[in-house]
Parts: C-alpha cells; sequence; structure tokens
C-alpha cells in the first residue's frame, strides 16, 4: 500500500516504473534493438555534423559575427544533445532497471538541458535576424558583450529546467502525479515543457512572419523604380523556402513529441503515449542534425569552409601540383596560386 505524502527515496526505479504502469523489460526486446540502433546512428551523426560546424566558424574569422556566435552556440547545444542521447543509449532497455535514482535523474537532466538549450538558441537567432533585418544590415551590430550575455542566458534557463525535477520538480513524494512517460516525474513538468516549447514556436512564426512580410514590402519598392527587375521574384521565393524550411523542420521534428508529452502531462489515461515515446524523442533529437542543414549549410560561405576543412590534405596537394606545373611551364618563372577564398562576398541565406 502506497502511503500519500511519504518520499519514496530509498526506493528502486522498478518500484517507480510500476506505480506509472509502464513495463520495464529485463531482457533486450527486437524494439528495443531498433531504438538503440537507430539512437547510435542519428547520435553519431549529431556529434560529427556540429562538430564540423563549430570547427567551421572557430577557423573562418569572416563567421566571427553575433549570428555566427549563435549558430556556434546552437551547434554546441545540438552536440551537446547528442552526447546526452548517447548517453540514454547506453543506459536505456534492461540497463534502466539498474540506475540509481541518481542515475536516473542524470540521464533525464542531460536530455532536458541540451534539447531545452538548443530550442532557446532557435529562439535567439529568430530575434537576432530580427533586429537585423530591421536595421538593413547583414549581420546584427549587437555587441558582442550582449551576445555573451545571450549565450548565458540560455544555458542558465536550460540548466534551470533540466535541474529541477531532480530537486523538486519530481514525484517522489505524490506517487500520484507520476508520468507515464517518465516515471519519476511529476506531470506538471511534462505540459510545462510542451506548453514552454510550443511557446517558443510561436514566437518563432511570429518574428519570421514579421521579417517575411518586411522584406517582401522592402523588394516590391525597389522592384518599382526598375522594370521586371528579375531579382524581385527570386528574392521573394528564396525567402519563402527558407522560411518554411526553418518552420517546417522544428514542426516535423518537435510536434509529435511535444503532443505525447502535453497528454500525458495532462494524464491521459486512454492516450497511448507509452506505443510511440521513444520514437517521437529519437525525432526531436534528429532536429539537432537538421539545425546543421538548415541554419548552417544554406550558407554559401559555410559550404566553402566545410569543403575546405574536408578536403584540405587534398586542396594542398592539389595547390603544389598546380603551381608545379604551371611554374614548368613557364620555364621556371615564380607564379603563386591564389585559392578564391578573398574574392567571395560573404553570403547569408539562414535568417
Amino acid at each position: 500500500m502506497v502511503t500519500m505524502g511519504h518520499c519514496y527515496y530509498n526506493e528502486t526505479i522498478g518500484f517507480f516504473y510500476n506505480n506509472s504502469g509502464k513495463e520495464l523489460s529485463s531482457h533486450w526486446r527486437p524494439k528495443d534493438v531498433v531504438v538503440v540502433a537507430l539512437g547510435l546512428t542519428v547520435s553519431v551523426l549529431v556529434l560529427l555534423t556540429n562538430l564540423l560546424v563549430i570547427a567551421a566558424i572557430a577557423s573562418n574569422r569572416r563567421f566571427h559575427q553575433p549570428i555566427y556566435y549563435l549558430l556556434g552556440n546552437l551547434a554546441a547545444a545540438d552536440l551537446f544533445a547528442g552526447v546526452a542521447y548517447l548517453f540514454l543509449m547506453f543506459h536505456t532497455g534492461p540497463r534502466t532497471a539498474r540506475l540509481s535514482l541518481e542515475g536516473w535523474f542524470l540521464r533525464q537532466g542531460l536530455l532536458d538541458t541540451s534539447l531545452t538549450a538548443s530550442v532557446a538558441t532557435l529562439l535567439a537567432i529568430a530575434v537576432e535576424r530580427h533586429r537585423s533585418v530591421m536595421a538593413v544590415q547583414l549581420h546584427s551590430r549587437l555587441p558582442r558583450g550582449r551576445v555573451v550575455m545571450l549565450i548565458v542566458g540560455v544555458w542558465v534557463a536550460a540548466l534551470g529546467l533540466g535541474l529541477l525535477p531532480a530537486h523538486s520538480w519530481h514525484c517522489l513524494c505524490a506517487l500520484d502525479r507520476c508520468s507515464r512517460m517518465a516515471p519519476l516525474l511529476s506531470r506538471s513538468y511534462l505540459a510545462v515543457w510542451a506548453l514552454s516549447s510550443l511557446l517558443v514556436f510561436l514566437l518563432m512564426v511570429a518574428v519570421y512572419t514579421r521579417i517575411f512580410f518586411y522584406v517582401r514590402r522592402r523588394v516590391q519598392r525597389m522592384a518599382e523604380h526598375v522594370s521586371c527587375h528579375p531579382r524581385y521574384r527570386e528574392t521573394t521565393l528564396s525567402l519563402v523556402k527558407t522560411v518554411v524550411i526553418i518552420l517546417g523542420a522544428f514542426v516535423v521534428c518537435w510536434t509529435p513529441g511535444q503532443v505525447v508529452l502535453l497528454l500525458d502531462g495532462l494524464g491521459c489515461k486512454s492516450c497511448n503515449v507509452l506505443a510511440v515515446e521513444k520514437y517521437f524523442l529519437l525525432l526531436a533529437e534528429a532536429n539537432s542534425l537538421v539545425n546543421a542543414a538548415v541554419y548552417s549549410c544554406r550558407d554559401a560561405e559555410m559550404r566553402r569552409t566545410f569543403r575546405r576543412l574536408l578536403c584540405c590534405a587534398c586542396l594542398r596537394r592539389s595547390t603544389r601540383e598546380s603551381a608545379h606545373y604551371t611554374s614548368s611551364a613557364q620555364g621556371g618563372a615564380s607564379t603563386r596560386i591564389m585559392l578564391p577564398e578573398n574574392g567571395h562576398p560573404l553570403m547569408d541565406s539562414t535568417l
């Protein structure tokens, strides 16, 4: 018999899973193997792609701008999410039952902190883009100190939300409030997390919608002075495409997980959230991979930096061979071959 008002700090993980009605497997089932295999694959890809983004921003001075500091922070948050999910994959399935309460909260806290930091940075990037567009600048002139404070604020909020369950926002002293998906957490925590993510999405929609209509009006006014301006339609379509990709990626990756979190947080007994929770969490984690493509790979200068980093040895060898060939063809004249690094304007298509 469970006594209400009593705290169960000395109980096992199995006790709380039995209380919530969530199955705790004692052996590897086929679906566990599939989830772990997919999870490990996604985690490795997330780690590699975001390490590449961080290396590109660190190695190219053209990226030492506020927007790229935020992109670097997004890559760092997604890198952390990859590490957190990798930790989950090594402590799931039958291994869950062997976790201590502290180990379980660590596993959950790593995920919550990293995913919160990623979502909060997405909103910060949208706000920075809005500031830049309204000021008619390619990049915001926001002081570096304020950018650092913004990044620190993102991580303080993420750490706060990630650490709260282990210290207070759990159900160890109120078993009737336990979640089914996360049997040691209070349902209210899941509901607040889902609603906060939904609020971030709505704010992003508002910001990018304002950016879109502002840019469209500006392009229309410019096009009036040049009849049949060939760039007008291209600019508008490119802007629409970028906004759709940014918001579409967020919706596809986050909405399923937010829905099941909210249903569980509201205590929906008839909703079979346990059947899909692992797959929807994997989809949310995949957003850390999508972010690298949406916010970095659409930037032409970033793509060139990626190519230089990935093919550095090949480029150096090719340059030496070309220089030797040109020197020989001109009878020993000294010829310098310059890579077209400085000839390309810095292009920004991340909005």
